[in-house]
Parts: structure tokens; sequence; C-alpha cells
């Protein structure tokens, strides 16, 4: 007659691979309760996507529950200060855009918080940002040529969106305006998504944002970008120049980064980079970026540091040669 283990061992080897562990034991339980991932963005954008796909991804493996919890405002310091002030045990995540971190710290003369209050975790995806026009700008503005030159006789309308004051996009405005020598009118949003919706509105000329935002509204003819501020074109969209093709030498890509408070311990920082990491290097996660313009790529909290490092003394040398601040 088997005994309990042996009739385990016999019965574990009859079922298909994959499930036999289950018979054997259960998965070990995850070390947190209930975590979260902190967006500083409203809901409904790429950035709060990917963070939803995540903490679905994340739940069960770094935590038996794990949600998203938007805090949108001061386009993304709110977040920022929501995670600096929170428990460093691991359970708040933050995911945001290298903005907040690599450009706020120069054009914010009171910023609230410094680049020591966030620990580096991984890399999420990398993104590109695009100008679009509306219904607000005629039918026969096809081009970036078109667009500079239709503001120009329509002073009263140039105008752009951006996420967020003294974002990455609003600084890439601010910048087309100088070099293409026209004066464009800075509009700032919380978020995405509400800039989107006023330039499909028509009560904006413009945008400019992460292009995985406008991709269902672009193939639906509902809107046009007519430009990309990325080193080279993207796979998303890849009959849209880029401003250094049209003769602009402006070549920027941003990033989401996953962080948590800077007073976490190195193992706290450790056991959250690897579960991110094993999540970001999931097949399906990796297909469903592409559907937001997103290029998803897992890093190491150490990696994520140095590209961090990295961006914010180019950021920094750029914004002290143009004097580009948050109000510009």
């Amino acid at each position: 007659m088997l005994n309990r283990r042996q009739f385990a061992q016999l019965t574990s080897a009859l079922l298909p691979a994959g499930l036999a562990g289950t018979a054997n034991a259960q998965a070990p339980k995850p070390a947190l309760d209930m975590a979260k991932i902190i967006s500083g963005f409203p809901p409904g954008g790429t950035i709060d996507a990917l963070a939803r796909r995540v903490a679905d991804r994340l739940r069960g493996r770094y935590a038996s529950t794990v949600l998203v919890e938007n805090k949108p405002g001061a386009g993304g310091q709110i977040g920022i200060l929501a995670l600096r002030d929170g428990l460093a045990d691991g359970s708040a995540l933050l995911l945001t855009p290298s903005s907040m971190l690599s450009i706020y710290p120069y054009t914010y003369p009171k910023l609230r918080y410094t680049l020591d209050d966030l620990a580096p975790v991984s890399l999420g995806a990398t993104m590109d940002h695009g100008l679009a026009v509306g219904p607000g700008v005629p039918d026969s503005v096809k081009t970036l040529k078109d667009f500079l030159v239709w503001i120009q006789a329509n002073p009263g309308q140039a105008n752009y969106g951006s996420p967020g004051a003294g974002s990455m996009p609003h600084m890439v405005g601010v910048l087309l305006g100088l070099l293409a020598k026209v004066d464009l009118r800075h509009i700032a949003y919380r978020g995405t998504v509400p800039g989107v919706q006023d330039l499909l509105g028509g009560q904006i000329s413009a945008f400019w944002g992460p292009i995985g935002d406008y991709l269902p509204y672009q193939k639906a003819g509902k809107l046009r970008v007519l430009a990309i501020s990325a080193p080279t074109r993207s796979a998303f969209l890849p009959q849209v120049p880029t401003l250094a093709e049209l003769g602009y030498p402006l070549r920027v890509r941003e990033w989401y980064g996953f962080f948590l408070p800077g007073k976490a311990t190195a193992d706290t920082v450790q056991r959250a980079s690897d579960a991110v990491q094993a999540v970001l290097a999931q097949p399906e996660v990796v297909e469903f970026g592409k559907q937001y313009g997103l290029e998803v790529k897992p890093s190491s909290a150490t990696e994520l540091a140095h590209m961090l490092k990295s961006d914010a003394d180019q950021w920094r040398s750029l914004i002290k040669q143009t004097g580009f601040t948050a109000e510009s």
C-alpha cells in the first residue's frame, strides 16, 4: 500500500510539465502582503498602462496584493513626494519618467526633493516624444514646416501643451521655438491624457508628449504627428521624421524607471529589483509595451543609477546654456 509520500511522488510524475510542483508544495509566500506602484500621473496614459501590467505580474511574486496608486499633480512631483514620505520596506515603489529626476532639479528653484530621496530599482521602458496637431489646426498642415508657417501667420494660436511644466516635452518645445525663431506659448497639463483630450477637442493647437499616447488617434486620423525628438525614427511611427532630419539638432529620448525611497536598505532594493526585472523580461510584457509605443527594458539598480547620473549631468549643462526654467 502506498504511503502519502509515495503517492505524491507518483501523481506528480503523471502531471504535465509545469504543474508537478503544485502537487508537492505551494509556491513560497511573498514577503509582503500588500505593495503598490505609485504613478505621478492620471490613469489612462502609457505610464499608467505599464504600471498596471507590472503590478499584475508582481502579484503573488513580490507581494500577495499589488495595486497602482495614481498621485497626479505638479508634473509628477506629487508621486515622488508620496514615495519619499512613505515606508521604506519595499511596499511602495514609484514608476516615473526621467524628467522629474534629470531635469526638474535644474529647472525648479524650490524643488522639494533631491535625487538622494530615491533609490533606483530598475529601468522600465524607453519612449519617444512627438509633436502632434489636432482639429484646431487646418488639414492642410501636414508637416512641421507647414505648422511653423501656420503659427507665424496665426500668432494667437501659436501654443502647445505638455505633460507638465519643466518636463522633457516642455523643454523640447522651448528649444524648437528657439531654433525655429517662433514664439510658442506653453500650456502645462497634469499628464498626457488630459492634454491629448484638449488637443482632440481643438482647445489647443499642438501637444508634445509620448508617442504611445497618440497611436490610436493617429491610426484613426484624429491627429497628426509631425515630428519626433528621438535620435532615430521610431518603429511605432516609421513615417514620421525626427527633428534632426528636419534641420533641428535635438536628439532626446526619455525613459520610465522604478524607484524605492532613498532610505530603503540594499537588501530591500535588491529584492525589488530582482522581482521587477523578472517581470519586465517576460515576452508578454515586452509585447504589451509595444501597444503603447514603449520599448520595455529591465536593468539592474546600478545600471539605472548610472543612467540617471549621466542624463542629469547632460541636462544640467544644456539647461545652464539655454536658461530654461519650468516657467519658460
